[in-house]
């Protein structure tokens, strides 16, 4: 089939401002769900679009496979992206223009181009009269990039009879290629850490700018974040994390072992990936915002600061009590997002279906395990028992910076790799 229809719905999809501004009040998505839904209409399926809240929808569809007795695996995306300011952009961020072999926009990356790998996939199979091998429940969520509370986790707590039965699920952020001692080799994620986003609170007595004052909520709030972004967290190695250090240092020709030393040196033997995968390695907590006053002469009684905290599966409790003892006693720390960390097995029959696809696109495909250092609704499937990954297959050119790409300026993607992305995706959902 046409690459052309690939590449449309990239663009189409890219064209619609669907940016969550977290808290406040967005466009939303209503006008991206509808596109995807008659998408799937067209293709003689029967979506369902649903609303959170108004302008926030996630559609869904069942997709009846060849053995029906097996469970269904999840193919999901989001159609929701972080805002873009476009005079920070090269190109119009919701444009979706060509330029160098790659379309440009917000969204191109994460996720709207591979949402489109994945409906281009589901086109082909049913225009060419087959099924999948299983039945699939396809669903493109609302919110995200905000936690999903207005998606996926509306969607498990609200409607969890559209995932019955399902026993994997499949998205964003694995599957993508990286050159390792000159070895193209796809990371398919298994793994992903907790998101903890905490809202510290410091509180002193209000008064006049020109006085003495050893009560300060500013002061308070500033040193406590200013502990937390500078501690250093130690090396914490989980099996996910070893399984790819392992399989890293064995293309890279040296030995493994658990060090500080040596580990950086597998890390950085990574290349572009290596600062998304030092991040999985151990726990982070990052300041990102602070609010505090209204005039220069009046120190206020209460300063607000955010912490994004992300941390490995089983260590949620011991990273918030380092964070309450780091934060000191007059600033009290709230959570604000909670989303558990969470992990699937490597070894697996789906898995091996996976590197079954890519290897007929890529027959020397090597394939890796690793954990996400952020999270994806994966986290919210996980509590009906749905083990996710992350494969959106992508061949990828050599070189390019692919990691700094997620929420990034100027965030585009090559044609060629969703070309090839599309051909995978057929044939890993013909065969799960």
């Amino acid at each position: 089939m046409s690459d052309d229809s690939l590449i449309q719905l990239t663009q189409d999809l890219i064209r619609f401002d669907t940016s969550n501004y977290g808290d406040e009040p967005g466009p939303g998505e209503r006008e991206a769900t509808e596109y995807v839904a008659t998408f799937l209409s067209n293709l003689g399926l029967e979506p369902v679009i649903r609303e959170a809240e108004p302008g926030r929808t996630t559609v869904t569809a069942l997709w009846e496979g060849k053995d029906r007795s097996r469970p269904p695996l999840v193919l999901h995306g989001h159609l929701d992206v972080v805002p873009a300011f476009p005079e920070e952009w090269t190109y119009p961020p919701f444009a979706a223009e060509i330029h160098d072999d790659m379309i440009w926009g917000r969204g191109a990356v994460d996720m709207k181009g591979i949402d489109a790998m994945f409906l281009e996939a589901v086109k082909r199979i049913i225009t060419s009269g087959r099924k999948p091998a299983r039945d699939i429940v396809i669903a493109f969520f609302a919110d995200e990039e905000h936690g999903g509370r207005r998606g996926a986790a509306w969607m498990v707590e609200n409607h969890p009879e559209d995932f019955h039965g399902a026993s994997e699920a499949v998205s964003e952020v694995g599957g993508f290629s990286v050159q390792i001692a000159g070895k193209r080799t796809y990371l398919i994620q298994t793994a992903e850490k907790g998101i903890s986003w905490l809202r510290l609170v410091g509180t002193g007595i209000q008064g006049h700018g020109s006085l003495v004052h050893h009560d300060n909520a500013v002061a308070h709030l500033a040193g406590a974040m200013t502990r937390i972004g500078s501690h250093e967290w130690p090396l914490d190695i989980n099996p996910t994390a070893e399984a790819l250090l392992r399989g890293v240092a064995e293309l890279l020709d040296i030995e493994y072992e658990p060090t500080e030393e040596r580990v950086a040196q597998i890390v950085a033997g990574m290349g572009p990936v290596s600062r998304m995968i030092e991040a999985s390695l151990r726990n982070t907590s990052n300041p990102t915002m602070m609010d505090a006053g209204y005039k220069t002469n009046v120190v206020p009684d209460v300063a607000t600061g955010y912490i994004d905290t992300r941390y490995l599966p089983g260590q949620q409790e011991q990273v918030l009590r380092q964070l309450e003892e780091l934060a000191g006693n007059h600033v009290k720390v709230e959570q604000y997002i909670e989303q558990p960390a969470v992990e699937a097995p490597f070894e697996a029959p789906v898995v091996e279906k996976m590197i079954s696809a890519l290897r007929t696109a890529d027959p020397e495909a090597v394939a890796l395990p690793y954990m996400m250092m952020g999270g994806t609704d994966n986290k919210h499937l996980a509590r009906l028992g749905i083990n996710g990954y992350g494969f959106a297959p992508l061949m990828l050119p050599d070189g390019l910076d692919f990691s700094s790409l997620f929420h990034g300026i100027d965030e585009r993607i090559p044609i060629s790799s969703l070309r090839v992305g599309a051909d995978v995706v057929v044939q890993f959902l013909l065969d799960c």
